[in-house]
């Protein structure tokens, strides 16, 4: 026999329609209904007064709010917020205290629900992040030791398309290696210019980059299909903080003058821009001084790497102590007869796994430790702690 379900409503009705059948007592129907005393008094007086619809549940909501923000107040912040759909609440309420000092604004916070409750208000997307870098940066002492690369700010062309300019730069020397106008920011387009770089000055130490693609990914280890590239060649990818551009403030001062220079006004083609930073890299590097580096100009304190681009990449070569894996085309590694899925972006290569503690394993791909392998969950889990890896067990 199926349960028998009623409703807070249902039981309040049946109560009364009990109560004045006369059949019970009050403190009967009190044990058979479970409720206490004054709540049998209640209902029976909001029947008394107002029949069926006293039985509904009321809102326990005071009816008054002293500190309400006032009708008037409210009106204005919405409209300031339609007039400037880019500003937030914070801004919005600055913006209000200027203008009408003598007002008592209410607070930040209350400004944010006051617009949310406005529909002015879209919520974030919560964004997965990039696995973050957590060695030290390399020192920059000479040329080569450190490069940095990064988009400037794309921006509209006169014929209506974008531009996305890359730009590499020598930290030591702030030589500017390249500015190229790119139609989009892809590894296909991007890594070949790398290489023209690479077969040009030679290699360096490594290239400090911001965590968007192509330099990262989502990966384990944030590496992706071309910073796997570099740390093939040799070249270690180093990424800042996540919305801490100062970690790279010798190559974003450049873009503020490549900016100033270059894009104001902008080239009706991809063509045109380009020469304009042609231009620019030509007067930035051999005719700028610099106060960084004692009013001299970049070119006069650079020098190409020594490393040149090999024509054959060798693979990694692992200490002896090290567990070699080769990671299939479905991203995963055999282990114990299982297979323990560690990253799309590994396949086809070898990984190398090092024993820390008991059943605990660094992952390394070539000299970058991509993060860690617990063995008694068959997991890998990244800097985050996140992003853990499925088994796929072997039949």
């Amino acid at each position: 026999m199926p349960w028998k379900e009623t409703s807070a409503m249902d039981e309040r009705i049946q109560f009364i329609a009990d109560w004045l059948s006369g059949d019970y007592r009050k403190s009967e129907l009190c044990r058979i209904y479970e409720v206490s005393r004054p709540t049998a008094d209640k209902w029976i007086y909001r029947y008394g007064e107002l029949g069926p619809p006293g039985l509904v549940e009321r809102t326990r909501a005071p009816h008054r709010h002293p500190n309400q923000t006032a009708a008037e107040l409210r009106q204005l912040i919405v409209q300031t917020k339609l007039q400037r759909q880019q500003w937030g609440p914070k801004k919005v309420l600055d913006w209000l205290r200027q203008k009408r000092p003598e007002r008592k604004w209410p607070a930040d916070s209350t400004a944010g629900v006051i617009l949310k409750r406005a529909g002015l208000v879209q919520p974030r997307q919560r964004r997965r992040r990039v696995a973050p870098y957590s060695e030290p940066f390399a020192e920059c002492a000479a040329p080569n030791q450190s490069w940095s690369a990064d988009f400037k700010g794309d921006f509209l062309l006169g014929n209506g398309r974008r531009c996305y300019p890359l730009t590499i730069s020598d930290n030591f020397s702030r030589y500017l290696l390249l500015c190229r106008a790119l139609p989009r920011p892809s590894q296909r387009e991007v890594q070949p210019w790398f290489e023209w770089v690479f077969r040009r000055c030679g290699l360096p130490a490594v290239i400090r980059t911001d965590n968007g693609a192509p330099f990262a990914s989502l990966a384990l280890g944030g590496i992706s299909q071309l910073s796997k590239w570099w740390i093939k060649l040799g070249v270690k990818p180093e990424r800042i903080q996540p919305g801490k551009p100062a970690q790279n403030g010798r190559h974003e001062r450049m873009h503020r003058t490549l900016k100033d220079e270059t894009t104001r006004p902008t080239a009706n083609t991809l063509q045109g821009q380009q020469r304009k930073f042609n231009l620019f890299v030509e007067e930035f590097n051999d005719d700028r001084p610099h106060e960084a580096l004692d009013m001299q100009t970049p070119a006069s304190q650079y020098t190409p790497s020594s490393r040149p681009m090999p024509t054959k990449i060798a693979p990694f070569e692992y200490p002896d102590y090290f567990e070699v894996r080769y990671v299939s085309a479905n991203g995963g590694i055999r282990w114990n007869h299982r297979w323990v899925n560690v990253s799309q972006t590994c396949r086809g290569q070898y990984i190398g796994l090092e024993e820390i503690d008991h059943q605990l394993w660094d992952v390394h791909y070539g000299p970058i430790r991509l993060g860690r392998f617990h063995e008694h969950s068959m997991m890998i889990e990244d800097e985050f702690g996140r992003l853990k890896r499925k088994v796929h067990r072997s039949k």
